[in-house]
């Protein structure tokens, strides 16, 4: 069988998990979508260990069970006497030789030395061994980008779509965004249809980089929707239109206001700033746009197209949709 010689293996506790979960008589055997987040507390000799994970990644946390009973080399699985005994290198029981819990899970956030992770099922208290990137296969995570959640990609995708067969969108114009945590955004690659997103058409995006250098591909009114989310906080979501009855509108008479006589067409209208034509993606656009965001929710651009902000992507396309309506409805009164 070969020499063997006698070594110990010695684990370092680079943090702590933070958990709703006290004891293992309330614990789930498995972790579920239903659980709350809960966080990781690292310790500060590990900070720089830190450098590169970011919200939105998938990631393998490695835990000591420091409760379990390392004695144990049977057990029923999940504990149901019913099931015919095993061998624990054949279970998840966390009574084992080596108690090491592995979790995989999602980074829903990162401020400073405390990382908010979901699911996890491990108890108040339980050290923390190691974290690793874990990549998924395909079918469970769509290759959208790198950083970008398949949730994230789903809805854009579906929003987009949901633009282009209202016809607020067509061909490789206009662009959507979805803020994410960590200072980051989402946002459709240039030249992309919005109508037919498919993974490769998003790009991750660091917010603190801009305006400056964004990522190769960004779409070019990348610092339009950094502006927005720049100055407004409750933004969640941008959506950049071109929405062709309120363009008609506007060139029809260069001193315009959107004003149907309708019940509900005020409390839209006055949702709705507009500002003179500039040149599309330039930083003096971007910013009109950003510091009309602080008091309206939506933005006309002349010439150009209409930006709109929201908690989410649906909030922000259903005021697109509305203004748009409105617009139909003046334009036809006039007629």
């Amino acid at each position: 069988m070969g020499n063997k010689k006698a070594t110990q293996a010695q684990c370092r506790i680079v943090g702590w998990v933070r958990s709703h979960l006290s004891s293992r008589q309330g614990s789930p055997a498995q972790a579920g979508e239903d659980l709350p987040p809960a966080q990781i507390e690292v310790e500060e000799a590990y900070r720089e260990a830190l450098l590169g994970l970011r919200p939105g990644q998938s990631a393998q946390v490695l835990t000591w069970f420091h409760k379990a009973e390392r004695g144990v080399l049977q057990c029923h699985p999940r504990g149901d006497p019913a099931r015919p005994m095993r061998g624990v290198f054949a279970t998840r029981s966390p009574d084992r030789p080596n108690p090491i819990g592995l979790h995989p899970v999602r980074i829903m956030g990162i401020e400073d030395l405390t990382l908010t992770v979901h699911p996890l099922e491990a108890l108040d208290g339980t050290p923390v061994l190691d974290l690793k990137p874990l990549i998924l296969p395909d079918k469970q995570e769509p290759a959208w980008g790198r950083d970008i959640p398949p949730e994230t990609g789903e809805a854009l995708s579906s929003v987009g779509r949901d633009a282009w067969l209202k016809g607020l969108v067509n061909g490789a114009n206009g662009n959507l965004s979805l803020r994410q945590p960590g200072e980051r955004m989402v946002i459709t690659r240039s030249g992309s249809s919005v109508g037919r997103l498919g993974p490769g058409d998003l790009v991750s995006v660091d917010l603190t980089s801009l305006p400056g250098a964004g990522p190769e591909g960004m779409s070019f009114e990348g610092d339009l929707h950094a502006e927005v989310y720049r100055n407004q906080s409750a933004a969640g979501a941008v959506v950049h239109t071109h929405p062709p009855t309120l363009l008609a509108l506007s060139l029809s008479n260069s001193v315009w206001r959107l004003d149907p006589d309708l019940y509900e067409a005020t409390g839209l209208a006055d949702k709705m700033a507009s500002i003179p034509a500039m040149e599309p993606g330039s930083l003096e656009l971007a910013q009109a746009v950003g510091k009309m965001a602080r008091e309206k929710q939506a933005v006309f651009m002349h010439g150009h197209g209409l930006v709109c902000w929201g908690s989410d992507l649906n909030q922000a396309l259903a005021l697109s949709e509305e203004l748009e309506s409105l617009a139909r409805i003046q334009l036809l009164a006039k007629r």
